[in-house]
């Protein structure tokens, strides 16, 4: 592709060099720069791309898009400065691919949390209905049957684009795609085109980055600011922050609710640990999952599948054949009767989520033990939130590890701890050995009892001073009960 043709559309304060150039490549690492590509230079929050312009040309770059011109330009390589490389990379990323977004049925899900659930979901049930179908989750991508690891909730978008080509030469006619507030704010779905977007829930989370509610609020809001007139929109009526997504939406909105009146209701009427029967829309369906967060999540799915143009019964039909989405709410039985339930909840709403959603099934006759951490190097004041949620709904809890990254496991304990009334910590231990915490938890449990272990649900390592041990709560539960 010409460098002009990839350049349409960009607007651009500078270009030193000749455009009609061939350029065989997009990247922002440095390391992966080959001859006749184009280097795009990120100012990201850790490193930042400009430092690197060298090693690029070095690697073979044809072309540099910039913010910052280089002092020394060198001999035969373009340079282009743009605003920001930002709001430029997705754009340039999509043209480089040939919009692939335009040829497929592109629908994002954002929220605090329920976008893996919602996203697979769809995925699951569009591909059991006979379609090829793309998916972008913290999970795993795939592109139809084909698992590609993610590293990331939402890819770079170069890599972004990338994998939706791969999807479309596979002839995908649908991707579900989960959008996370980092990519939204830092504009990796740029240049996009979806077709619907949906909004699950909106708690305190990754505050760290954000550093206020309001602009985490407002990071997910962007993503409905950019749908266009011919998408559809589908907001959560039961949040209070449902209605303040779609306020200046340009494209078809749809609300769904447990609670209220909307375009898409659901009822829980009956629930076990095996599933739930519900309501849909004046229809019964039974479903193997379990919480009234999940008939939320299902409702949502509902209403996309709906706005995608298939029919209820259909739908209904395929809803009650899916099951869970890994480490969501997964549940494993031991000889001795006592159930182990394996969850991400990672926020403290999430996981008042799950425990209510265990409540629900046990209905007094069994006591809950609630094994939790929180992550090192992210938002602090969720730490005593998420102690203070585990104390409140669980008869016995266990303080532990989940992955420390770069912090010391007791500092990260002790900040959890610091949310407990005197009361509370009778009940609660603290293990810093996230095993030896299961293995706790489980030398604890009766006939009847529930064992939640949260925070890390589908991941199978703990990272710890930079480095990924294997750590899979479920092969751990399973040796124990073995």
């Amino acid at each position: 592709m010409k460098l002009n043709e990839l350049l349409n559309g960009c607007k651009t304060l500078c270009i030193v060099g000749e455009t009609d150039i061939d350029i065989n490549g997009v990247n922002i690492d440095s390391r992966q720069i080959k001859p006749g590509h184009l280097f795009i230079a990120l100012k990201g929050t850790q490193t930042d791309g400009h430092t690197y312009i060298g090693k690029a040309i070095e690697l073979g770059a044809a072309a540099i898009l910039c913010e910052d011109m280089p002092e020394d330009l060198s001999n035969g390589i373009t340079y282009i400065q743009v605003k920001s490389t930002t709001d430029v990379v997705g754009k340039a990323a999509t043209v480089f691919y040939g919009n692939p977004s335009e040829k497929i049925k592109l629908v994002g899900v954002t929220g605090t949390n329920g976008k893996t659930t919602i996203a697979t979901l769809l995925y699951n049930m569009f591909r059991a209905m006979g379609h090829k179908c793309g998916l972008l989750s913290t999970v795993c991508n795939y592109i139809d049957g084909e698992a590609v690891a993610a590293s990331h909730t939402t890819p770079d978008p170069i890599a972004l684009n990338a994998l939706l080509a791969r999807m479309v030469e596979a002839g995908c006619e649908y991707v579900f795609m989960e959008c996370s507030s980092h990519a939204i704010d830092q504009k990796r779905i740029g240049g996009l085109k979806f077709a619907g977007g949906l909004f699950t829930n909106l708690t305190r989370d990754h505050l760290d980055y954000h550093k206020t509610f309001d602009n985490y609020r407002d990071a997910k809001k962007a993503f409905f600011d950019g749908l266009d007139s011919d998408a559809f929109a589908i907001t959560n009526a039961d949040d209070k922050n449902g209605m303040v997504m779609v306020q200046n939406c340009k494209a078809k909105v749809k609300t769904y609710s447990t609670r209220s009146m909307a375009d898409f209701k659901a009822r829980l009427i009956e629930c076990h640990f095996e599933g739930m029967y519900l309501d849909i829309d004046g229809h019964e369906v039974g479903v193997q999952f379990i919480g009234k967060f999940n008939v939320s999540n299902l409702l949502a799915v509902y209403g996309a599948a709906i706005m995608l143009g298939k029919q209820p019964d259909d739908i209904l039909l395929t809803l009650s054949t899916l099951k869970s989405v890994s480490g969501r709410l997964e549940p494993i039985r031991s000889k001795e009767g006592y159930t182990a339930i394996v969850d991400y909840a990672h926020t403290p709403d999430a996981l008042e989520n799950v425990l209510n959603a265990i409540h629900e099934v046990l209905d007094g006759k069994g006591k809950v033990i609630t094994v939790c951490g929180a992550g090192g190097n992210r938002d602090k004041g969720k730490r005593p939130l998420m102690a203070q949620e585990a104390a409140k709904n669980s008869d016995r809890v266990i303080i532990t590890s989940d992955n420390p990254r770069f912090e010391e496991p007791q500092d990260i304990i002790n900040d959890m701890l610091a949310g407990l009334t005197p009361q509370q910590m009778k009940k609660t231990l603290s293990i810093v050995d996230r095993k030896e915490a299961i293995r706790t938890a489980c030398m604890m449990a009766e006939k009847g009892d529930v064992i939640l272990v949260a925070g890390k649900g589908h991941e199978d390592y703990q990272e710890i001073k930079g480095v990924k041990h294997h750590f899979d709560d479920k092969e751990v539960l399973m040796e124990i009960m073995n």
